[in-house]
């Protein structure tokens, strides 16, 4: 008789909105809700820095294959910044780099240069960054004192606003496109103000569609899942559809949507003329399709259900 196959997990699928802790990567947070679910796969958003805590998105199982619409979409934060002290990392976990022990800023001079950081903007990736070079993350160089060329990007901070002011110390709310290094943010403008600058907490309060009020804990997740069972916790996934309720909706009758599994593009009515679009099967979710050439709807990312 043949060794038995070792169970690897549940095929679950679904989004969980985890509310990060501080001090954990976001694959040490990634593997402890995937732990909690005993899920077969799971995949992050794009990852948040380990100071950080706060909306985090994972995907569970089939919903992997919206992960990347996640990646994409739009991120807001709230970062409180320290001033007079640069770091090397633009954050408290890094070590510093200069001190200003006298500086004269007042709430008008922040908000002035804070008009520099409006709209498209360009960054410099920061050495500690998940960012790989020639397949290698920045970060593990940066650990090891290297430092390479990085090639500025931009990015766009579409509202940033001083919500607190005290003495050396403010808090940014910002609302900004994918990739957009806050810790960048903070050192520019500790460096437009002349005293340095780095982050000293911060928080995503929205990721795509999801908010902080969509948010739950690894800790509470455990407490219900103690109390209810798997039962309990499966109820709060999130349907990974609603990763794409931005894209425009197409139902397909069965026979068609049988074309569609097979690989083959299909002619339907009312399409948008270009694009990704939400597919369906009558009301249940089947993936993401895009319109070709011929203004027919082909498979990009079909769900196994």
């Amino acid at each position: 008789m043949g060794k038995q196959r070792r169970n690897k997990g549940r095929n679950i699928n679904g989004i969980v909105v985890l509310d990060k802790a501080a001090g954990a990567s976001s694959n040490a947070a990634l593997q402890e809700v995937k732990r909690i679910y005993e899920a077969s796969k799971a995949g992050h958003t794009g990852s948040l820095d380990p100071l950080a805590t706060g909306v985090l998105p994972l995907c569970l199982g089939e919903a992997t294959k919206v992960s990347q619409f996640l990646l994409e979409s739009d991120k807001r934060y709230r970062a409180r910044i320290k001033l007079g002290i640069r770091t090397d990392s633009g954050d408290s976990e890094g070590i510093e780099t200069a001190r200003c022990n006298k500086f004269d800023v007042d709430r008008l001079s922040i908000e002035k240069a804070l008009l520099k950081f409006t709209g498209d903007i360009e960054q410099l990736p920061p050495m500690f960054s998940a960012l790989k070079v020639n397949g290698v993350p920045l970060y593990k160089m940066a650990r090891k004192g290297i430092e390479v060329a990085r090639e500025t990007r931009v990015v766009s901070v579409y509202h940033i606003e001083l919500v607190d002011y005290a003495k050396d110390e403010i808090e940014l709310d910002i609302a900004c496109s994918k990739g957009t290094y806050i810790r960048t943010i903070a050192d520019d403008l500790g460096q437009e103000l002349g005293c340095g600058a780095h982050v000293i907490a911060l928080r995503r309060t929205q990721a795509g569609i999801f908010t902080e009020d969509d948010c739950i804990s690894a800790g509470q997740l455990t407490q219900l899942k103690e109390s209810g069972g798997l039962e309990k916790i499966d109820q709060l996934l999130v349907p990974m559809d609603k990763a794409v309720l931005d894209l425009p909706e197409v139902k397909l009758p069965s026979i068609t949507a049988s074309h569609m599994k097979n690989g083959q593009p299909v002619l339907v009515r009312h399409l948008p003329e270009e694009g990704l679009v939400r597919l369906y099967e009558d009301e249940q979710f089947i993936g993401i399709g895009c319109i070709d050439d011929d203004g027919k709807v082909a498979p990009r990312r079909l769900i196994v259900n």
